[in-house]
């Protein structure tokens, strides 16, 4: 059988729509691990990548926190975690953020440093504070490069979430682990075909989110 055939009889099966196991609540729990650590690394980076970007500090402690970042393995980190914590979502809430928050925390500070002084500096002559200038001058231009940091965020959790089947928690790596450990191939590319799915999601609503949210000059000019 080719791929396409697996998929085809992974999603036709009925079974694979029902109950525990069923891919609505291996969706929901995939879905669920995303937004959770996506929500958490924007909590953490968002702030101080605005913050730095605005006053212009900071820029290579960032790098160097990004390049740390990045450099973790995060199954080798789950792994570890879990011996150190044991089971639940901690573990894998840890390594997610960790993946997450470099791409926010760097492009946030780079698209604040990108805004065109000279708005920034006629809002400034006008008397604004400077939180008004970074909140009504800086990040409405921003925010396209913000959004794609976020972008990028997300898609590397949504791929990365199934290092929480490892664990013996849900979402759709259940079907890729419990798959290879059956040697049920179907299972496999079909969980694999899910994930691929949702990360296409996850562009489309960014950029429906990009076309609510950004004005429209500044969707031309970028």
């Amino acid at each position: 059988m080719n791929v396409l055939n697996f998929v085809h009889a992974f999603l036709s099966d009925s079974s694979h729509w029902h109950g525990y196991d069923g891919i609505p609540t291996r969706v929901g729990e995939h879905l669920h691990y995303t937004l959770q650590a996506l929500a958490i690394a924007a909590a953490i980076a968002l702030p101080v990548g605005l913050v730095t970007g605005h006053t212009v500090r900071g820029g290579n402690v960032l790098a160097l926190v990004a390049t740390a970042g990045r450099a973790l393995p995060s199954f080798g980190l789950l792994v570890l975690l879990f011996i150190w914590i044991g089971f639940g979502l901690l573990p894998v809430m840890i390594p997610l953020v960790a993946l997450a928050v470099p791409p926010i925390l760097v492009t946030t500070f780079e698209a604040i440093r990108s805004v065109d002084p000279s708005p920034v500096d006629a809002a400034r002559g006008m008397g604004m504070s400077e939180t008004r200038v970074l909140f009504q001058v800086e990040i409405p231009v921003a925010l396209p490069l913000i959004l794609s940091g976020l972008l990028t965020a997300a898609i590397q959790i949504v791929s990365t979430a199934t290092i929480a089947a490892y664990v013996s928690l849900g979402g759709l790596g259940r079907y890729i682990i419990d798959g290879l450990y059956q040697k049920n191939y179907e299972k496999v590319v079909g969980g694999a075909t899910l994930v691929a799915g949702m990360a296409l999601a996850t562009l489309a609503v960014f950029w429906l989110v990009s076309r609510l949210t950004v004005s429209p000059g500044v969707r031309r000019s970028s």
